[in-house]
């Protein structure tokens, strides 16, 4: 989709001879692994005429028309933005020393956190395994870098004859196709005790990212709002006894989850209980849940943990100044 005018965005500056091409908000961020020589000469991502990048894009229908790479930055109109993973150039990718690798996730995790790309699409296997140290097949992956999800594309230099022209345009079909997010409606509950204490729960991720969010989940086809709250704190607290207080916030997110990202629409109720030993009744471990515990408003306040939604402290702090909101709002990411 055509995007109105960015300004590009400058995240940690390196020495390379290419310039990124960053903004907030885009669908996708292209992660080449360095620049070549005819790229540094002309101070644009993937420069040599051979190189088969920008064709790709518009033969995959990223971009309305065939753009020159003096024309990068052109390419946050569509959403799209461009880096690299190592800043030296070098006349091949085989030139490079793992030291010109280091710091590159990151950066990289850097990018993700600030602007808030959908994806990053690695231009090659071996840009993604410069960055983490490891190999991957092409397509998404399991590793996410925050809600960014990860996509490896085949290389697109004319060094990789290997794979043709019609087997690399198919894995960029794929790159947008993945991009377009799943729906998913989510039903949480803001779960307190009689002294203000939140019950969240902890979730960590294969790469071990980990953050601590309200409990709830998905609603099953078919189900209504309230029925699947009070089937998801039983499944997930062992929680039965309660009366469904006032609809706090809501809350709109785009995130990468086990290969496939999600555009989540919720709804956050109050629940509030005397007390309660969180018993869960099915194996969250399966869902990437390690922990759920009480909070005390203190804790919740110093804390260096990620939370969901990230003003949680101040949502609370409102919350016990001032009561239920007369209509829920949107709480932020």
């Amino acid at each position: 989709m055509q995007r109105g005018k960015r300004k590009s965005a400058e995240i940690a500056p390196t020495e390379s001879a290419v310039p990124d091409v960053l903004a907030p908000g885009l669908d996708v961020v292209f992660c080449g692994i360095n620049p070549g020589r005819v790229s540094a000469a002309a101070h644009a991502h993937f420069a040599n005429p051979r190189n088969d990048f920008w064709r790709l894009l518009n033969d995959a229908g990223f971009t309305a028309r065939l753009l020159e790479p003096n024309e990068q930055f052109e390419l946050l109109e569509h959403g799209i933005g461009a880096t690299n993973a190592a800043a030296r150039t070098t006349p091949g990718s085989s030139d490079l020393r793992r030291a010109d690798f280091a710091g590159a996730a990151d950066r990289l995790r850097h990018i993700a956190g600030e602007l808030r790309p959908r994806g990053i699409a690695f231009v090659g296997k071996e840009a993604y395994r410069g960055t983490f140290g490891e190999r991957a097949d092409h397509g998404s992956q399991n590793r996410t870098l925050g809600d960014a999800g990860l996509f490896v594309l085949p290389s697109t230099s004319p060094a990789n004859a290997a794979v043709p022209y019609a087997a690399r345009l198919g894995w960029f079909r794929a790159l947008k196709e993945w991009l377009e997010p799943v729906e998913r409606i989510a039903v949480r509950a803001l779960v307190l005790d009689e002294k203000q204490r939140a019950l969240l729960v902890k979730f960590q991720d294969e790469a071990g990212q980990v953050w601590w969010t309200t409990p709830g989940g998905g609603i099953d086809e078919g189900e209504d709002l309230e029925p699947a709250l009070r089937r998801e704190l039983a499944e997930e607290l062992g929680l039965d006894d309660f009366e469904l207080g006032s609809e706090l916030w809501t809350r709109e997110h785009v995130f990468a989850w086990r290969r496939v990202i999600h555009r989540q629409r919720e709804r956050i109720w109050l629940v509030e209980i005397p007390g309660h030993e969180p018993t869960p009744r099915v194996d969250l471990a399966a869902e990437l849940v390690v922990d759920v515990r009480w909070w005390t408003p203190d804790e919740l306040e110093v804390t260096t943990e990620t939370l969901v939604p990230q003003r949680l402290p101040a949502l609370l702090r409102d919350l016990r100044e001032n009561g239920p909101p007369a209509e829920a709002f949107d709480a932020g990411v």
